[in-house]
């Protein structure tokens, strides 16, 4: 997985990197198929926001998420990211199965 992480009025710095990096580790353990993922880190006044797409096969996983604190905007991005893996994980799964819509 290809981590390219960027940032906007707001210099990255190493604790930063490490953190968004460990998140996105485990959350490559629920679903081994990223195959890059493009992070912006943006700070407008008193938010701070983050923004991840992720490259899996066949579809973008994209989410956004703001805080006040540029930790807690992680967090919050890892859980939507994490959700929306695992909803496309399951769609796959089903489609694979060969599972009809009834």
């Amino acid at each position: 997985m290809q981590v390219n992480i960027s940032g906007h009025q707001l210099e990255v710095t190493a604790p930063l990197r490490e953190y968004v990096e460990s998140k996105l580790k485990k959350i490559e353990g629920h679903f081994d198929k990223i195959t890059n993922v493009q992070v912006i880190m943006t700070v407008e006044k008193l938010k701070q926001k983050i923004e991840a797409t992720l490259h899996v096969p066949g579809k973008e996983v994209v989410a956004n998420a703001e805080h006040d604190d540029m930790y807690a905007a992680i967090d919050l991005l890892t859980d939507k990211l994490d959700r929306q893996l695992k909803t496309h994980k399951e769609k796959t799964q089903k489609v694979l199965q060969g599972a009809t819509g009834r």
